[in-house]
């Protein structure tokens, strides 16, 4: 799940309760420990074109991965192959709340060697950045088939973990955020996927008169409707709609074109478009609803959901996604534009006891063989390129991501705010509230404005200037 999967981020996925985490005391507890020095106590061994890292043989490695859509058993993987290659000791574990438990270990100066910083409880990066070691080396290092790894990725995967002109995060998996349908319900409905919002309604009262829903969601995953809308948004107004919200304008929840799309779902909530009770619903119990009991037709989330959902998912279902709805059909950007990026953020810790171990995972994780385990597996694309076959291994979601990709050509954009400063957890609460209907739009809008007025009025927390 961004989140996403994700992202969302990933993906936006796992948050054990609705509670928020507070982000001043997040962001001032992790500022503080972010210039101190943690100890590092690991052997190095000499640097070569094999070892670029000085990994010691025989060390061990700690790394605490993100166990959301994609799992997490695809980084074990690859730990052994390092293991294999330099006899050390990995140690791969799961979380669902990073914030949560590793906030501890970044105070105590012992953060693991290497953290998949994502879900819904990921570690905002305004305040870790201090204490994050750079990954420059990583993606000038060859990877295991010899090849130098920068020749082997895709255009630009630096740019959505490089803050303040530092390279800290290397986002993994490429990330292709859409509308997902199944192939089969709609072939056998004579049902054809929406384009613009007024096309989504009108779909909705198709549903309704079949005893279905348009869309359903779950409480930790109510923010995927955000980034629906954002995306909506974005692609009817332009790239200025986007700015706004990187930089945290004044008033920038209420830029018409994000109004009319919080109207649309506004429409959809008061139609009884939404399968109800998802506030209280776990979210991939709502996605099941979805994915098996095809009570809902459509599901906005990233390309993780197909892998996310394998287990509960309609034999011949055929999930295929779509490009996020305009508005009109005259939007600034085209309809088949989407947000596509890097996404599942790796960090490696300076202040770890092992920072070459968590950089040697990464390079094992580039490695042919890595990759093309991870897409084979988990049905999505890692950033590098040209490992997924046109039958997208089988997968008609793998195969809708490719085509997305293909057909928004230049046509696409990120953007990274809510990741940055760690707020998709305030969030959620009123988009719950929202898709719940117990708050209108203008609600939604002035609790999602006061969430990012808070973070742009502190001084303390330093701002990442977006400018394209």
């Amino acid at each position: 799940m961004d989140e996403n999967a994700r992202p969302v981020t990933r993906r936006r996925l796992l948050q054990g309760s609705l509670a928020a985490v507070a982000v001043a005391p997040l962001g001032a507890t992790l500022a503080g420990c972010a210039t101190g020095g943690g100890s590092n106590t690991a052997k190095t061994g000499k640097k070569s074109s094999t070892n670029p890292f000085g990994l010691a043989k025989g060390s061990a490695i700690d790394a605490v991965i993100f166990n959301g859509g994609y799992g997490y058993d695809y980084v074990t993987f690859a730990a052994k192959e390092v293991d294999k290659k330099f006899s050390t000791n990995s140690k791969v574990s799961p979380s669902t709340k990073i914030a949560q438990q590793l906030q501890p270990r970044f105070v105590g100066g012992n953060p693991p060697d290497l953290i998949d910083n994502s879900g819904a409880n990921a570690i905002g990066f305004s305040t870790i950045l201090k204490s994050l070691s750079t990954l420059d080396d990583v993606f000038e290092a060859n990877n295991y088939e010899g090849t130098k790894i920068a020749d082997t990725v895709y255009p630009h995967v630096k740019d959505p973990g490089t803050f303040d002109g530092k390279f800290v995060a290397m986002n993994y998996a490429m990330t292709v955020y859409g509308v997902w349908y199944s192939g089969s319900l709609f072939e056998s409905n004579g049902w054809t996927p929406p384009k613009t919002w007024d096309e989504a309604i009108a779909l909705g009262a198709q549903a309704k008169k079949k005893g279905k829903y348009l869309f359903v969601w779950g409480k930790e995953a109510a923010t995927y409707y955000q980034t629906l809308a954002m995306d909506s948004a974005i692609k009817e107004g332009g790239p200025e709609v986007r700015l706004a919200l990187e930089n945290l304008k004044p008033k920038c929840w209420s830029d018409p074109n994000i109004q009319k799309v919080f109207k649309a779902l506004e429409t959809c909530v008061s139609k009884g478009y939404f399968v109800p009770g998802g506030a209280g619903t776990q979210f991939t119990a709502a996605q099941a609803k979805w994915s098996n009991d095809q009570q809902a037709l459509l599901y906005p989330s990233g390309g993780w959901i197909e892998n996310e959902m394998k287990k509960a998912t309609k034999s011949g279902f055929q999930m295929k996604g779509i490009p996020e709805f305009t508005i009109t059909s005259s939007s600034q950007m085209p309809y088949e534009t989407i947000r596509s990026a890097a996404g599942e953020p790796y960090v490696v810790p300076s202040t770890g006891k092992n920072p070459a171990g968590g950089k040697e995972i990464m390079r094992a994780m580039l490695s042919k063989e890595a990759a093309t385990n991870f897409s084979k597996t988990r049905l999505a694309p890692t950033i590098v390129k040209g490992l997924v076959p046109a039958d997208g291994f089988g997968s008609t979601a793998l195969q809708s991501q490719t085509q997305m990709l293909d057909k928004a050509g230049s046509n696409v954009f990120n953007y990274q705010f809510v990741d940055f400063y760690g707020i998709n957890p305030d969030m959620l609460v009123p988009w719950n509230s929202f898709l719940s209907g117990k708050i209108d739009a203008a609600g939604l809008t002035s609790a999602l404005q006061k969430i990012t007025d808070k973070i742009a009025n502190d001084s303390s927390i330093k701002k990442n200037k977006v400018t394209s």
